[in-house]
């Protein structure tokens, strides 16, 4: 997983966070490491006659280079800024056994230097030029952003079309030995020795079948980065990081024919690439069948408990009324999670609700839930079971719906009024769904979700037969053996 709109470093961070809702939409109104509502532009309580107001429109225009590159524009002068977001369509799911980390490698490889740009300027380049950038990795994605003044878009286009087109010819094997020794510490960082960091590691490893593209790790296992060669990684990147696998986003204060000028000037050159292999096959049924449960040891001083079910995957109408049922869930101090155990039992200290946002396969809600001082894990995860079990049984009310889209629709329109959020929003329908102008749908796809459909979806997809999950314990304070071996064998 990754961590997105993260402040620029000298390292990319791709490390994920706690999120509520969803890790793409409502980014402004529920702050990703927290999950706490902030208001934001609309300030309006969803309701029959809010529907009937004119969602906002994003100019979008698109078109692709005759090298594959596809390219969207989304002018606003509203502030002196321009932000350009990099997708290409490949994650941990495009890694073969044996040579896993390779997406989230590449990550630290690409601000290590190109052909005309040397280890770590493109960092200091943006940086001098008031801008700021970073890059993340997902189970089917990588990106790359950045947000600069409006007079500095072609030192952006400039830097990733050569890091695009020229970053083989400035690979080397000292490269590679010393971005892999900086992804094997921030692993010893950010997962073997982070509280609870090892989350998101497990939890896929529980829910999906060992010969699923998203078990793995997404940063790759110890082994497997030590063998990979500098042949393996320049074939990776040959393969993957080419202009008919990308999407490049333009978002802010910028002039059109001059974006498209510089856009072809630095982008058309590059070849296309010479083919991908077939995407390996992630239906999945749409439910487990069975509870899947694991119990992990940790260096921790709380209990926490993560509970997740499979449901529809991103863009169908199930996703949407799954989205809002993790709101209902887990968004905000109303919310059920929120309301039952944090205010009225004191059972949690914390609790929110989010969905994966995958766009193949399944997708994932996951309850998120870290208990109190003094509160046993048992009693933290029958609270949580509870709860689930109540939604599953009872479905959910027209005012909690309209709660929840009332927040999700402030957040959307929030976030598409940072040039940085736009950009990647607009990447991100042009990688999975080849429209960028979905977009402007969001919130009409959001209001047509009604309780009833809600309801249905709980019911279908919260039972006991889809149900995982992953309960983290003090280190010794565990009465039972631990159930990593579940972990190991996924579900099927």
């Amino acid at each position: 997983m990754h961590q997105r709109g993260s402040p620029a470093t000298r390292e990319p961070c791709s490390m994920p966070v706690k999120r509520a809702v969803s890790m793409d939409v409502a980014r402004e109104g529920v702050k990703q490491a927290g999950g706490h509502i902030r208001k934001g532009a609309l300030g309006f309580r969803y309701s029959a006659r809010a529907a009937h107001h004119s969602p906002m429109k994003i100019p979008v225009e698109s078109y692709r280079l005759p090298n594959g590159l596809l390219v969207t524009l989304s002018e606003d002068h509203t502030a002196p800024i321009v932000a350009v977001n990099l997708w290409y369509h490949v994650g941990s799911a495009d890694e073969k056994p044996g040579r896993t980390g390779f997406a989230h490698l590449f990550e630290h490889m690409l601000f290590q230097g190109s052909a005309h740009v040397a280890a770590n300027e493109h960092f200091e380049l943006i940086q001098r030029a008031g801008g700021t950038l970073n890059g993340s990795t997902w189970l089917d994605r990588t990106n790359y952003f950045e947000t600069v003044p409006s007079n500095e878009l072609a030192l952006v286009l400039w830097l990733e079309a050569d890091r695009m087109g020229g970053l083989l010819p400035a690979m080397t094997q000292q490269k590679l030995d010393t971005q892999r020794d900086v992804v094997k510490n921030e692993r010893r960082w950010t997962v073997d020795n982070q509280p609870y960091g090892s989350w998101w590691e497990r939890l896929p490893a529980l829910v999906f079948p060992p010969d699923h593209p998203f078990h793995h790790s997404l940063m790759g296992s110890m082994e497997d980065l030590s063998a990979a060669s500098l042949a393996d990684i320049s074939a990776f990147f040959a393969t993957y990081y080419t202009p008919d696998n990308a999407v490049l986003s333009i978002a802010g204060d910028f002039d059109a024919t001059e974006a498209r000028r510089l856009v072809e000037q630095y982008f058309g050159p590059i070849p296309p690439g010479g083919g991908r292999p077939a995407p390996a096959r992630m239906d999945l049924p749409p439910t487990f069948g069975r509870s899947l449960r694991a119990v992990v040891e940790d260096d921790v001083v709380l209990p926490r408990v993560f509970m997740g079910a499979r449901t529809p995957v991103l863009g169908t109408d199930g996703w949407y009324a799954a989205n809002v049922l993790a709101a209902i869930m887990g968004m905000g101090e109303a919310s059920r999670l929120q309301r039952r155990l944090v205010r009225e039992e004191q059972l949690a200290s914390d609790a929110t609700a989010f969905t994966f946002d995958l766009a193949k396969g399944t997708d994932l809600l996951v309850a998120d839930v870290t208990a109190r001082q003094e509160i046993a894990a048992q009693a933290l995860e029958r609270s949580v079971e509870d709860e689930l079990d109540r939604v599953h049984r009872d479905g959910v009310k027209q005012e909690e719906v309209e709660r929840a889209l009332a927040l999700i629709e402030t957040g959307f329109v929030t976030s598409m009024q940072a040039a940085g959020d736009r950009a990647d929003k607009l990447s991100m329908f042009a990688t999975y769904f080849g429209d960028p102008g979905l977009v402007n749908e969001q919130i009409d796809r959001y209001r047509a979700v009604t309780a009833g459909d809600v309801t249905t979806l709980a019911r279908e997809r919260l039972g006991p037969d889809n149900r995982a999950t992953l309960v983290y314990v003090p280190r010794a304070a565990s009465r039972e053996p631990l159930a990593l071996a579940g972990a190991a064998s996924g579900a099927r």
